[in-house]
């Protein structure tokens, strides 16, 4: 858990270095035409402008989250590998964006993917970064976690009850 935390953090600090250095803020890049571009974005909030302004509060949100997923870590199945990859990349994805917060009262935002409007204009997905893809990943891995562990939970029920989720009951 701490290597994968470790290798994620790394990454995310080396990739906004490297957007940074070559884009300056406001800029874009088009990488596929219609589709994906590489931007500079400074942002002060969360997803979809949600909370712009607010970085020391919501600085201080994640360093409680870090402090919680570590404290309940053994609820979250840290003794399994998948478990340990979920935290892995969320300690490393909201330390990533906390420093960012601390460093340059902001969060550097890079990867715009969007579509072209026939009309004009585009629509697009929130531009993120890094340390949010890897916060999105292990938010999925662990609800998906939890889906599987209480599908187990339900077959084991059916079968100490004598019924089997295959045979339909009987009446009569």
């Amino acid at each position: 858990m701490l290597g994968l935390s470790a290798f994620t953090l790394i990454l995310d600090q080396a990739t906004k270095v490297w957007a940074t250095r070559l884009l300056r803020n406001g800029e874009e890049l088009e990488i596929v035409p219609g589709f994906f571009r590489l931007v500079h974005w400074q942002n002060t909030g969360a997803a979809w402008s949600l909370f712009t302004g607010k970085n020391d509060w919501l600085a201080t949100i994640s360093i409680v989250s870090l402090v919680a997923l570590f404290y309940f870590r053994h609820y979250f199945d840290a003794h399994t590998r998948m478990g340990r990859i979920a935290l892995g990349l969320l300690f490393g994805g909201i330390a990533g964006n906390v420093i960012d917060r601390f460093r340059v009262d902001h969060v550097i935002d890079f990867i715009y993917f969007y579509a072209e409007r026939r009309g004009g204009g585009e629509v697009g997905f929130p531009a993120f970064n890094v340390a949010d893809a890897t916060i999105t990943a292990g938010v999925v891995l662990l609800l998906w976690m939890s889906w599987r562990k209480e599908e187990e939970r339900d077959k084991a029920t059916l079968a100490a009850s004598g019924q089997d989720e295959a045979k339909p009951e009987r009446s009569g």
